[in-house]
């Protein structure tokens, strides 16, 4: 049981007492006031992080990874129009694929596969 003194008369008073004898005010529960300044410290991060481009750049690094799954998903479809797809399938899927690539902004499979989908609508009878 410490004393401490009193935020209003500054008498000393028990750390467990309720009121302070001589003035009646509650004294302030210090780990209340350590409970609230964590609090706010915590709710600054929270804004920071939300405001401070924390967000955008965890959903630009979520997007790149969605793009290049897309650009991966697209060449799965092809190879499956390549091995069982009429002419104007394969080529209609070459063209899927050079796009996700350039969505994905992949410039090096994107003009390998704008190549392979030129190739492929010749086969189907397209000129480009």
């Amino acid at each position: 049981m410490a004393l401490q003194a009193c935020h209003e008369c500054g008498a000393q008073v028990s750390s467990e007492a309720k009121t302070c004898p001589k003035c009646g005010v509650t004294p302030k529960n210090k780990a209340n006031m350590l409970s609230q300044a964590l609090g706010a410290v915590f709710a600054v991060g929270i804004v920071w992080y939300y405001f401070g481009g924390g967000l955008e750049k965890q959903a630009a690094k979520n997007m790149s990874s969605i793009e290049a799954q897309v650009a991966t998903d697209a060449v799965k479809q092809y190879n499956i129009a390549k091995a069982s797809g009429a002419p104007m399938d394969v080529c209609v899927q070459a063209s899927m694929v050079s796009a996700a690539y350039l969505q994905a902004k992949d410039d090096s499979n994107y003009a390998k596969w704008k190549q392979l989908e030129a190739a492929d609508c010749s086969v189907a009878g397209i000129s480009q």
